[in-house]
């Protein structure tokens, strides 16, 4: 790998630990940055050089980009049921800005984002690739977020030489899920049993996430500035994915299921709630619309580019399972010695 140090903005995060760590074991000179405040469990046991503060911090965004190689940036908040949405752009939009500001006057050799892949034009029917717009009407708002981003990110390398490429990674499983992502969250009910029921006829793209890490780092080295790829192994039923995580845990996997309708049903009850108690709800119509906004990618831009070839998408949503046990077992164990 090249001599100097490369960032990683958002080091401790489900994904940016990943890469983080495959940097450090290919020999890399690592810097994390994190926020002052941040759970860091994921990356504690790796040799690398902190910087605290997070992405409106210009002065040290300033001292951590200072004679790096390349920047891996994977900060994003993804709470898409939020009923204010304001905190999204704020992070997803305006901090991003501040990041790039401070990035475009470095001496950077790749600016590797993590974007999504909820940015690509994908329709019923069809296989969808980096070159199908997205329909910009009705978006939800965590969707509006992304796809401001990713135009922001491809804009500053037209129009200010920001050798930046954007990764539409898609729903990430996998081992070391501190902070319980909304998907990982269906993992370890499964594995807890706590799951009450499964989703017919919800399909997501999947991807392991060791190996949109292993994408990351690729895009670095083989990517092409100003260019998107698409990081997914293959769609999956997301009942496949509960299915697979419990056999894996050794329970059974929830005995119901719900179509489509009532879980739009759900999800309305949900918001409405959200709205008379003005509090948030994960299930909300607007969560239900993102799930079933699915259809097939095509990754072969990655492989053909970058060399990319996933692993079958099964083995990381069993080490996810696996992770899970390990936190039930630790669990277990501190309340037993108590």
């Amino acid at each position: 790998m090249n001599a100097r140090p490369k960032l990683v903005i958002g080091a401790n995060g489900f994904l940016g630990s990943h890469v983080t760590r495959q940097l450090v074991a290919g020999g890399a000179d690592v810097r994390a940055m994190v926020r002052p405040t941040a759970d860091t469990r994921s990356i504690d046991d790796l040799a690398v050089t902190r910087f605290h503060g997070d992405i409106f911090d210009t002065a040290t965004l300033h001292a951590a980009m200072d004679g790096c190689d390349d920047v891996y940036y994977c900060v994003v908040d993804t709470r898409a049921w939020l009923r204010d949405p304001s905190p999204l752009f704020r992070t997803n939009v305006e901090g991003l800005r501040n990041v790039l500001d401070v990035a475009k006057d470095a001496d950077l050799h790749r600016f590797v984002f993590t974007s999504t892949y909820a940015t690509v034009g994908r329709r019923r029917g069809r296989v969808a690739t980096e070159d199908d717009p997205i329909r910009r009407t009705r978006l939800t708002p965590y969707v509006r977020s992304r796809v401001q981003a990713e135009d922001m990110v491809l804009r500053y390398a037209s129009e200010f030489g920001l050798p930046a490429v954007a990764m539409c990674v898609s729903t990430t499983y996998g081992d070391g899920d501190w902070g319980r992502t909304p998907h990982g969250a269906f993992i370890a009910g499964a594995v807890f049993g706590k799951l009450p029921f499964l989703m017919r006829g919800i399909r997501l793209e999947v991807v392991g996430v060791d190996d949109a890490a292993r994408a990351l780092i690729l895009a670095a080295e083989h990517g092409r500035t100003g260019e998107r790829y698409l990081i997914s192994e293959r769609m999956m039923p997301l009942s496949e994915v509960v299915r697979i995580a419990a056999d894996e845990a050794g329970v059974p996997p929830p005995r119901w299921s719900i179509p489509v309708p009532v879980l739009y049903g759900l999800g309305a009850l949900g918001s409405l709630r959200a709205w008379f108690t003005g509090k948030d709800a994960e299930l909300s119509l607007a969560s239900v619309r993102m799930m079933r906004a699915e259809a097939e990618v095509d990754h072969g831009k990655a492989m053909r580019e970058l060399g990319w070839h996933p692993r079958p998408v099964e083995e990381s949503i069993r080490e996810a399972a696996r992770f899970w046990m390990k936190q039930q077992a630790r669990k277990r164990n501190t309340t037993t010695a108590n």
